[in-house]
């Protein structure tokens, strides 16, 4: 069987390691290569915490020279969990399962080491604005380093393939391609997946604690560049000529790159123009442009899951259902303040409302047809949220109008937006919701309130302003929720305009909040028999991870 090594900060298979869609790629993508005769294993830092939860075993350690030090990276084995919750499966003893019942057994390698561990059990850091990336560039350069090492001292596994996943793991294919003593792992065949092209990981080439020649001083210098002019256009921003970029290192250091949609593909061939909305190549469109003439890019969209999906019955949430999301709802909101020292003013009125929102149907007739429910779920960056926010031409802000029209509509109707990020937006959008009373948002993250929320919704609002892929609208439309999304990436590549949901463009920020509007009152406005046809074509619509690992075989794979 052909074996891969996937290399990630993210994987959601295991507890607390997921921040984005990254974490659900890793999580899938190894059974469903299974099926395509593909063993894909997966290395990950192990982040302080991980080891212990699944009493995973030490099996190798490495010593490499790192920032004028010689560092250890400890290296941990464990099964890949049933869930990310069973401790018993992945607790298993290494050496007794070496025989033949195990040989289709993911192996997860935990790379453990100080550097790797924060005091809040989180993957990334915020950094500070003078030197964003910073303690993350440093982590992820050891990290990275550890990887290569592993690899070159045998002390993982055979494979054909290492898959690197966004920024994060790059600098293996710079250390593989540039550094003579890593030059052995050509061998392997290197894959490099975008994820999120808007982070870079951008830092100094010299000069700083976190930056490239102290975390590589015993390979690289300041004349480094100047002796090697093929390096220097490999792994220097094209924009900030003295900063290193591992994103583009990956791009034009590996074999292949994959991005996740394939009209996200041809998207990053573009430069980006924030001044009409466009994010397209953000700066490395000429890296992607050679990849792409040499039939090096290739753009496959990520895949979802469905077996646990009832066949949809068209039939209407009923009160009690709806009842039962909010005191969801409210028990994630009791469940955040745990590690909060103060309520916030989000909290608080998220919690002032969900007692409206129950006190209100508590009284009625609990087999009755609850009222219309929009729903958003998604983290609160600029990419998710800046066309909720952006002024139209009357001056109020879009999501201001989507509920002024939705309240003409319905008046009972809802609209409960899930999320966390940027606190500015969050707080922006705190405001937006105190001053309508049919809007709940919801400041923070809960996995079953989202899943009510996939199940409960009569319509989903997804307005990036770019999407590689998106996983959210493929959830909501699994269970009959179809979603009005902004025609970009892989958001287009899923959403069918007036068939399984519907799309809406621009060619500024301000003409697409004024279409996202425009087209939330037209799905408003649909006769009940249209909209169930369009709910029936969201839930039989399928992205199957075992289509998706066949396409990773056949045009990533291939040796």
């Amino acid at each position: 069987m052909k074996k891969v090594l996937l290399v990630a900060a993210e994987n959601d298979a295991l507890i607390n390691a997921k921040v984005g869609g990254m974490g659900d790629v890793i999580r899938d993508l190894p059974l469903a290569l299974n099926s395509c005769s593909i063993l894909a294993d997966v290395a990950m830092p192990e982040y302080g915490f991980l080891k212990d939860y699944y009493a995973a075993k030490k099996t190798a350690e490495v010593l490499i020279p790192y920032g004028n030090r010689t560092e250890s990276v400890k290296i941990y084995k464990m099964l890949r969990p049933a869930t990310k919750y069973t401790v018993i499966e992945a607790n298993q003893s290494i050496t007794e399962n070496q025989d033949n019942s195990f040989q289709q057994q993911n192996w997860v390698y935990l790379f453990a080491h100080p550097l790797f561990n924060q005091d809040d059990g989180s993957i990334y850091t915020q950094g500070s604005a003078d030197r964003p990336f910073a303690d993350d560039a440093n982590k992820f350069a050891l990290f990275s380093l550890a990887v290569a090492q592993a690899l070159l001292e045998g002390k993982l596994d055979d494979y054909q393939v290492i898959h690197l996943h966004d920024w994060h793991s790059a600098m293996i294919a710079m250390l593989r391609e540039s550094v003579a003593q890593f030059s052995p792992l050509k061998a392997i065949k290197c894959v490099f997946t975008i994820h999120n092209l808007a982070l870079q990981g951008i830092r100094p080439f010299c000069g700083d604690q976190s930056s490239f020649c102290h975390w590589f001083a015993q390979w690289f210098s300041n004349d480094s560049l100047l002796q090697n002019q093929s390096l220097s256009k490999a792994i220097l921003d094209p924009r900030y000529t003295s900063c290193v970029n591992p994103m583009r290192m990956g791009i034009v250091l590996s074999d292949m790159v994959h991005v996740v949609s394939p009209s996200y593909a041809k998207e990053v061939l573009r430069t980006s123009d924030p001044q009409t909305g466009f994010i397209g190549g953000e700066g490395l469109e000429l890296d992607l442009q050679a990849k792409a003439e040499l039939n090096q890019l290739v753009g496959i969209i990520n895949g979802c899951n469905y077996p646990e999906v009832k066949a949809f019955n068209g039939k209407s949430i009923q009160i009690k259902q709806r009842l039962s999301l909010l005191n969801n709802a409210q028990h994630a909101l009791i469940k955040w303040q745990a590690h909060k020292t103060s309520v916030s003013a989000a909290d608080f009125v998220a919690s002032q409302r969900l007692q409206q929102y129950i006190t209100q149907l508590s009284s009625a007739r609990k087999t009755a047809n609850a009222s219309l429910l929009i729903t958003s779920v998604g983290r609160l960056t600029s990419q998710k949220v800046m066309l909720f926010l952006q002024k139209l031409a009357n001056g109020k802000a879009a999501l201001t109008q989507i509920l002024l029209d939705l309240y003409a509509h319905e008046p009972h109707a809802i609209m409960v937006i899930l999320g966390s990020g940027d606190e500015h937006l969050s707080n922006q959008i705190k405001i937006i919701a105190a001053q309508h009373p049919n809007c709940l948002f919801l400041n923070g993250y809960d996995e079953a309130l989202s899943e009510d929320l996939y199940q409960q919704g009569d319509l989903f609002l997804m307005p990036s302003s770019f999407e590689p892929c998106g996983i959210s609208q493929m959830l909501a439309m699994k269970h009959g929720q179809p979603c009005l999304v902004h025609a970009v990436g892989g958001l287009k590549d899923t959403v069918k305009h007036q068939q399984n949901g519907w799309l809406f463009a621009g060619t500024d920020a301000a003409q697409q909040a004024k279409h996202f509007v425009e087209q939330f009152n037209l799905c408003l406005a649909y006769d009940s028999e249209t909209l169930a046809s369009i709910k029936l074509a969201a839930s039989e619509a399928r992205f199957e991870w075992a289509r998706v690992a066949q396409c990773y075989d056949e045009q990533l794979y291939r040796i």
